[in-house]
C-alpha cells in the first residue's frame, strides 16, 4: 500500500442518512474524541485548556471550528462540498502547520441496516517534502478507526 494512497474506513448505523449526517456534521462534538484528537491536546497540552465545543457550518464554504476555554476558536477545516443527507467533503487542517489541507470526503448511503458510512481521506500528496508523509498518514489510519467507533456507538445511543 502506497503512502500516497487514500485511507478508507466504513461503518454501518442503524439510523437513517439524514439522521446519520446529522449527528456527523452538526452533532460532531457530542462524540468526536475530543480527549484524544483536538487541537486543545496537542496546542495546550498541560495549560488545563478545554474544548467548549465543535461547530460545523453547514454550507460550502463553512468551517470546522473548536471552540477552546481559553476564549480560542481554532479552525479543522473548511468544507468543500455539502450535499445532505448523502456527502460532505472537507479540507482537513486541524492543526497550524504551515502545509495545506488533506481532503475528508464522508458518504451516507441507505442499506437494509440503516446507513453504510465511507469515510476516505485523501491527498497525500498535498502535504511536500518537508512532511513524513507516510507517519501522517499511519497516524490518521488508525485514529479514524477509533474515532468511527465512536460515531458508532452514538448512533447506537440515538
Amino acid at each position: 500500500m502506497s503512502d500516497l494512497e487514500p485511507i478508507r474506513r466504513s461503518v454501518t448505523v442503524r439510523l437513517e442518512p439524514t439522521r446519520a449526517f446529522d449527528l456527523f456534521t452538526a452533532e460532531i462534538g457530542s462524540w468526536w474524541p475530543l480527549d484524544r484528537f483536538s487541537r486543545a491536546v496537542s496546542e495546550f497540552e498541560g495549560e488545563g485548556v478545554k474544548v467548549e465545543r465543535v461547530e460545523f457550518e453547514p454550507r460550502a464554504g463553512g468551517r470546522v471550528r473548536e471552540h477552546l476555554s481559553n476564549g480560542e476558536v481554532l479552525p479543522w477545516a473548511e468544507i468543500l462540498v455539502w450535499e445532505p443527507p448523502s456527502r460532505v467533503v472537507l479540507a482537513w487542517k486541524p492543526h497550524p502547520r504551515p502545509q495545506p489541507p488533506t481532503e475528508v470526503e464522508v458518504r451516507f448511503t441507505s442499506t437494509d441496516e440503516g446507513t453504510r458510512v465511507d469515510l476516505e481521506h485523501r491527498g497525500w500528496e498535498r502535504l511536500g517534502a518537508d512532511v513524513d508523509i507516510a507517519a501522517a498518514r499511519r497516524s490518521y489510519a488508525q485514529g479514524w478507526v477509533g474515532t468511527l467507533e465512536r460515531f458508532a456507538q452514538a448512533a447506537a445511543g440515538r
